[in-house]
């Protein structure tokens, strides 16, 4: 919650700022609307995307503790932790004692002091910034073992099995057996086992593509998920899209194969991986299947959305020019079809480098969504999130070029 409300108000102060709101354009898009239809209507302000991507890596260094970012969140508590407790028996007999934690790295657990003749002694402690260190303090009381001894209150407060109270610095829980668990104040900066700092990214980055991972070099790792992804997408789009037309052009067609295409649709790949296994073994052959599974879907509903939505007064158009049936497939209906299966491909490209993880569970040797899983079980988080990055900035530049092919293969697109 503390950072995507941080996210929301850097996101509305760099909007003010900017003046987005306000700012006005004198081209011919600044009279349109998104209710004509055109896309073009809205298009990205790159001032606005660069501040975004500024904004997550501020947010990203400033949890993180980087060197590369001016602030940072309030870390986790060092020095000493103290706090007292107070203890009772049936007897009637009571009495205070002190605890003292020595919280840091490295540091050395304090003297204990010298016993007393109370019926509860003071002690102490050593523990790691934002762990927990688990204290005995009956061990060394005299009147532990007295009918009905026990702690009634930490630092003042009453406090009994299982129940926590902060004390200054941290948090003291009593345990069932009469034990303190004692956790200092962790902080915002999140530890790097869950989330490293971005130079530590970087640099085990330039580490694996120098020394490679797992005897494997980088570049091989992505090669292979990108020649999967790839592989598995043109299967897809090969009988996706041929599929589509004839569902979009036969009503045979379309009701013979819409009941598998809409029961098939929503079923997530993952789902598949016990079959896929089953049917096409643990080798290359089911990684493409289960990426092909992935596409094949999508392309098709693509391809038969763009066959639908084809004004009928193109057609008749072209009717009463004479043209045949195949000039009107090739001429008319292939041309306004295109932006919508190009918007198809994008979309079946990413859920293929989305599933390619899922893919590579199925006992790969190399490849980026193995290497992210390796990575995992040994909490090397480093790796995990470089290969996030890696897949994301990957699958952002196929975008791109999807994109720009798009522009240049169908110049028509928005244009009526």
């Amino acid at each position: 919650m503390i950072v995507l409300a941080l996210y929301v108000g850097l996101f509305i102060a760099s909007a003010l700022i900017m003046r987005m709101p306000f700012r006005k354009r004198s081209d011919f898009t600044a009279r349109k609307t998104v209710t004509f239809g055109d896309e073009s209507a809205i298009t990205s302000d790159r001032s606005a995307s660069v501040i975004s991507v500024l904004v997550i890596f501020l947010i990203w260094g400033a949890f993180t503790g980087s060197k590369l970012v001016p602030v940072h969140m309030p870390g986790p508590f060092t020095g000493e932790m103290r706090f007292d407790y107070g203890v009772t028996n049936d007897a009637g007999q009571q009495g205070i004692a002190n605890v003292r934690v020595n919280v840091g790295h490295g540091v050395e657990t304090p003297l204990a002091p010298p016993a007393g003749s109370g019926p509860a002694q003071d002690d102490v402690a050593t523990v790691e910034p934002a762990r927990t260190v688990l204290i005995r303090p009956m061990e060394n009381d005299p009147a532990a073992d007295s009918p009905g001894f026990r702690i009634v209150s930490v630092d003042g407060q009453a406090i009994a099995p299982g129940q926590t109270v902060a004390v200054s610095g941290g948090k003291v829980t009593l345990t069932g057996r009469g034990g303190f668990s004692v956790r200092p104040d962790s902080g915002w900066l999140i530890e790097p086992t869950w989330l490293p700092a971005p130079e530590a990214v970087v640099a085990r980055f330039f580490q694996i593509a120098r020394d490679g991972y797992q005897n494997t070099s980088l570049w091989t790792h992505l090669g292979l998920s990108l020649m999967r992804v790839i592989g598995g997408f043109l299967a897809g789009a090969m009988i996706g899209i041929p599929l589509g037309y004839a569902m979009g052009l036969s009503s045979w067609f379309r009701g013979w194969f819409d009941p598998i295409v809409e029961f098939m649709r929503p079923v997530p790949p993952l789902a598949l991986i016990p079959l896929v296994i089953i049917w096409f073994g643990i080798g290359e052959a089911g990684k493409i299947v289960l990426l092909f599974l992935a596409a094949l879907w999508i392309m098709t509903i693509a391809a038969r959305s763009g066959v639908s939505g084809i004004r009928l007064s193109k057609i008749l158009a072209a009717f009463s020019l004479g043209a045949s049936r195949w000039q009107i497939l090739r001429h008319v209906i292939v041309p306004n079809s295109l932006p919508d299966i190009f918007t198809g491909a994008r979309m079946a490209m990413g859920v293929c480098w989305g599933t390619v993880v899922a893919a590579e569970l199925v006992a790969a040797q190399a490849g980026a969504g193995m290497m992210i899983i390796s990575a995992s079980k040994f909490q090397m988080t480093d790796v995990v999130v470089m290969g996030i990055i890696l897949i994301g900035i990957i699958g952002y530049g196929i975008d791109m070029l999807m994109r720009l092919a798009e522009r240049w293969l169908v110049p028509w697109k928005g244009r009526g």
